[in-house]
């Protein structure tokens, strides 16, 4: 117990210190219980963090900020609608209809399992490869049931999406326009000693803002040109499989692996063992060549500077906790764990002594 008691009053003697983790846990404490309610606040925010560098910039050409918000929000209202009136649709087309060839890519693949036993008599057995059809065959099964059974579900949550899609650029607006006064309004809850708390937050904000910023440019290109060559190759579902492959930049290492599967799968279903699937094969390997080597390199020269087994450890925690959303913070949640490790105060007993 008196290590324990030792530990605590040498790293929270500091004011500061208790200020900080105060912060952290509330901050935690409020996305678990409250995320769900509070989703679209948390989504304007973090629209508004990224936005703040353009109406900044308004501001310098003697824009009001007013007016630099209104006319910022209204650019993002208007991807948000393009996005919902053009992609969107299309995307669930494209769902609808893999959904519908999912028999089809089923039998192409029984077919391929069915020959291994003649080609590999040593390696596979015939029941083996019943075994596996059969769980395959049930997983199917159940999966679209699930699809149709949460097909209420799925309306309800897209009447939210509509809701959403208004309701954050709105607070969007506000946010920027009346920045000023909220930061006010809320510091004078805040504590006094919040040296600390700037000093981790400077951190986080100078590799943040480019991380997020970098990271949306990053989905944008690879999406576009994962289409651009889908769509050069004939791949069917070209624009479903970009828009995953694209979104899959958002798990480091990981998600470019997954994504793999679903793409050759496709491939294979449409062309079976010829050179066209070989092409879409080689094609995904040189993009992720290149996104890994020449566009990333690029994007985040100055960005979040963390090593690749914490960029995937971060992922693996934070989407275990979290799931999607864990998954889509885990190298900002990542960088702000790290930026409080190099802002937390080292022996703070030594320091007081040595002021004293």
């Amino acid at each position: 117990m008196n290590i324990i008691r030792d530990w605590f009053s040498r790293h929270f003697s500091d004011p500061q210190v208790v200020t900080l983790s105060l912060l952290l846990g509330g901050g935690i404490l409020l996305v678990v219980f409250f995320g769900g309610y509070l989703a679209p606040v948390f989504a304007a925010v973090v629209f508004a963090y990224l936005l703040e560098g353009p109406v900044a910039r308004l501001e310098r050409w003697r824009v009001p900020r007013r007016a630099g918000a209104g006319m910022v929000s209204l650019v993002l209202l208007l991807a948000v609608l393009l996005s919902a009136f053009a992609l969107v649709p299309l995307l669930a087309r494209q769902v609808v209809q893999i959904l519908q060839d999912v028999p089809a890519v089923v039998g192409s693949i029984q077919n391929w399992l069915e020959g291994l036993p003649e080609r590999y008599p040593a390696l596979i057995t015939k029941e083996q490869v019943d075994a596996v059809m059969n769980a395959a065959t049930r997983d199917v099964g159940s999966l679209r049931q699930v699809v149709v059974s949460r097909s209420v579900v799925v309306g309800v949550s897209l009447l939210y999406l509509a809701v959403y899609l208004v309701l954050v650029p709105l607070l969007v607006f506000f946010l920027l326009s009346d920045k000023g006064a909220i930061l006010a309004w809320l510091r004078r809850f805040g504590p006094r000693n919040e040296g600390l708390v700037r000093q981790v937050w400077s951190e986080v904000d100078l590799q943040l803002a480019n991380y997020v910023r970098g990271k949306a440019v990053e989905i944008a290109l690879v999406w576009i040109v994962a289409y651009v060559v889908f769509s050069i190759l004939g791949l069917k579902y070209a624009m479903l499989l970009s828009a995953l492959v694209g979104l899959s930049v958002l798990v480091p290492y990981i998600g470019a692996f997954f994504m793999t599967l679903p793409v050759m799968l496709v491939a294979y279903s449409q062309w079976g063992p010829t050179a066209y699937t070989l092409y879409v094969l080689i094609a995904y390997i040189v993009l992720q060549i290149l996104d890994g080597n020449v566009l990333v390199p690029v994007l985040f020269s100055e960005a979040v500077s963390l090593h690749p087994v914490v960029i995937i450890a971060a992922v693996l925690f934070f989407g275990g906790v979290w799931g999607f959303w864990g998954v889509f913070f885990a190298i900002p949640l990542a960088t702000l764990v790290n930026a409080v490790i190099n802002a937390w105060p080292r022996s703070l007993p030594e320091t007081s002594d040595a002021a004293s």
